[in-house]
């Protein structure tokens, strides 16, 4: 049996996973919503992603093992939810012509 949390990220995993997340809300332009229930959360990052293993019975059959792990150890840092916050907003301030480019 697999174990959650067995190793780090690594900082290029967490990039990828970061910009995956940032690519997603970003397709359905909710980068402020998103901006504010990060800032709001923050306090309870380390909490959430206790948490989310706490629930990972019901979670991993919808999300999959492997990208619930990954989530979960990402936003289980807060430096990690201040890096999105920021790449939110740097997305959010990009004109869309240069995005697509």
């Amino acid at each position: 049996m697999k174990e959650l949390w067995d190793q780090e990220l690594t900082h290029e995993e967490t990039e990828a996973i970061l910009q995956k997340l940032v690519t997603r809300v970003s397709k359905y332009k909710m980068e402020t919503p998103a901006i504010f229930a990060l800032e709001a959360h923050k306090p309870l990052a380390n909490l959430g992603g206790n948490a989310s293993l706490v629930v990972s019975p019901f979670l991993i059959p919808i999300f999959g093992y492997d990208a619930f792990n990954d989530y979960s150890r990402l936003l289980s840092k807060r430096e990690n939810w201040e890096r999105l916050v920021d790449l939110l907003d740097e997305s959010r301030q990009t004109p869309a012509q240069e995005k697509k480019a």
